[in-house]
């Protein structure tokens, strides 16, 4: 079962070596762990609901279904679930089946004036599917759960239609029975919907060979008040403004994506992921400008700076191997301030092999050092294992969280070091945050940066909670400030919604604005989520 206070399966943990305390002690210091709440001491806290249990027959007003569809997976979401401080809870969760029990639900909320949330895995780390703070008509919360079945395939045209509720592994195994693959791998893969991946504007670990999601989502259907909004799949068309783009992003503003049609990939003959080390972040980072400007086809690109590369390798265990690999590295030109790359290649071995003489001469003029094949295949077999390290740093009692963004080339050792040092001087005089970034999904243009920050806990979760607000407001503003999206692949939510208009423009607000009032006069579709009318 889905962990009720945290990320992923109950069953399924990431545990920490020995060597870990060490190293957390010295660069932050010693943690403090606070106390969790018990899930019946947390059901307990559930209000009564607004709405009558016989309400609706779609709608369950059960405390605990209520309870675990009230947050998401951004921090503030799990101090909530931790402490049982949840603040804000829906008054009723429904499991629609079908696009006829969604227009109905969407019937009901019209008739009866409800706020709507929909909830695709329930993996958002920006606030998109939490209740806004305040709201006084009933909640509900429109979970896609049951809609997750592969509904046709037109293998000729590469089109597979999905329901939207379809987590990430039941993409992959209902579209790898046929032969094909949608190819899109977030780090929530693991529990993260489809539908969501298309509201939100997702970008997978392997988007170099397969695209963002907007590359993927051909078209679809959408229910909103004003009706059903159908949308065609076509490979191109200049008839005006594209639809899917006004549905792309929309975080569940304008309508409930019931199905979706994506764009899918003939299954590769091989994969493999690789890693090399450079003595530097420089080096590192101009090896990724040049691959992707000369077009190798690769399918991934991942760089860690030194901090990040440091903290994996510290955190790795194995501590005999990786001094032995430290020392041959060193040996190779790699020392202090060296860089760990990631990537990936993807296609016929030939393909592969061609690849591979291509990348040859780029290696050899940044200095790239090839790491053992052990560490690639570590990658491939943990690569949706990250989220599982805020659980075990809560146990140590650190708090973990991440934030990010992309710019341009030019602008990325500056903004890289802005967003860090933004964080390193917000909390008392003598507390460290421990702070790394990597650079990954890589465009011609410019490049993502995802920054991780490491701080012990508070005194109490109030406290927690403080040192949280200055430190992510802190990262949020130096992000738009310094000529960076306030989001890559997160999304807006309600967290990034009041630093959405330095992005946007004036005149760009009062687009979404708009539009927003356009599907939902009343305000009742997910309210203080993109678009805050509050904030203007």
């Amino acid at each position: 079962m889905k962990r009720w206070n945290g990320w992923g399966d109950e069953n399924s943990s990431m545990a920490l070596p020995a060597s870990a305390d060490v190293f957390l002690a010295e660069v932050i210091g010693t943690g403090h762990k606070l106390d969790d709440v018990t899930l019946a001491d947390a059901v307990a806290k559930v209000p009564a609901s607004k709405l009558a249990d016989d309400a609706h027959p779609l709608v369950s007003t059960d405390a605990e279904v209520r309870l675990r569809h009230a947050r998401g997976q951004s921090l503030p979401d799990f101090l909530a679930t931790r402490s049982g401080n949840f603040e804000h809870f829906p008054d009723g969760v429904c499991f629609p089946e079908n696009r006829q029990q969604v227009k109905e639900i969407l019937a009901f909320a019209k008739e009866q004036n409800v706020t709507l949330i929909p909830y695709g895995g329930g993996t958002s780390v920006a606030g998109h599917i939490n209740p806004k703070a305040g709201e006084i008509k009933p909640i509900v919360t429109i979970s896609m759960a049951k809609m997750n079945q592969l509904m046709n395939l037109d293998e000729e045209s590469h089109i597979a239609t999905f329901g939207a509720g379809t987590v990430g592994p039941m993409v992959e195994a209902q579209l790898r029975a046929h032969g094909f693959t949608l190819g899109h791998f977030p780090q929530s893969f693991e529990l993260s919907s489809i539908g969501g991946w298309i509201a939100s504007r997702s970008s997978g670990q392997q988007s170099l060979r397969y695209g963002r999601i907007e590359q993927m989502f051909a078209g679809g259907n959408i229910e909103t008040f004003e009706g059903s909004m159908t949308l065609p799949t076509f490979p191109a068309s200049s008839a005006g403004p594209d639809l899917r783009e006004i549905m792309l992003g929309s975080e569940g503003r304008f309508g409930v994506l019931t199905e979706v049609d994506v764009r899918v990939t003939r299954l590769a003959d091989k994969e493999q992921f690789s890693v090399l080390f450079f003595p530097s972040w420089q080096q590192a980072r101009a090896f990724c400008q040049e691959v992707v400007q000369n077009h190798i086809q690769l399918s991934m690109l991942r760089v860690s700076n030194g901090k990040e590369t440091q903290t994996q390798l510290k955190l790795a265990g194995h501590e005999s191997q990786v001094a032995l690999l430290e020392k041959y590295l060193a040996f190779r030109g790699c020392k202090d301030g060296k860089c760990m790359l990631t990537f990936g290649l993807t296609g016929s071995k030939r393909q592969i092999s061609q690849t591979k003489a291509l990348l040859k001469p780029f290696i050899r003029k940044f200095k790239g050092v090839p790491g053992v094949s052990m560490l690639g295949k570590k990658w491939q077999e943990n690569r949706f294992r990250s989220p599982y390290l805020r659980d075990a740093l809560w146990e140590k009692g650190y708090v973990v969280d991440t934030f990010e963004t992309a710019t341009n080339w030019s602008n990325v050792d500056s903004l890289m070091d802005k967003m860090e040092q933004s964080l390193l001087n917000q909390l008392e005089a003598d507390e460290k945050v421990h702070v790394f970034t990597h650079l990954s999904h890589v465009y011609k243009q410019g490049c993502s940066l995802y920054t991780t920050y490491v701080f012990k806990n508070g005194n109490n979760y109030e406290a927690t909670m403080e040192k949280w607000r200055k430190l992510k407001h802190s990262a949020s503003d130096t992000i738009v400030n310094n000529g960076g999206t306030i989001s890559h692949q997160h999304g807006v939510g309600k967290d990034h919604a009041p630093y959405l208009h330095v992005e946007k423009g004036q005149l760009g607000m009062k687009v979404l604005l708009n539009l927003t009032e356009h599907f939902d006069d009343k305000d009742l579709l997910n309210p203080g989520t993109l678009v805050d009318k509050e904030l203007g």
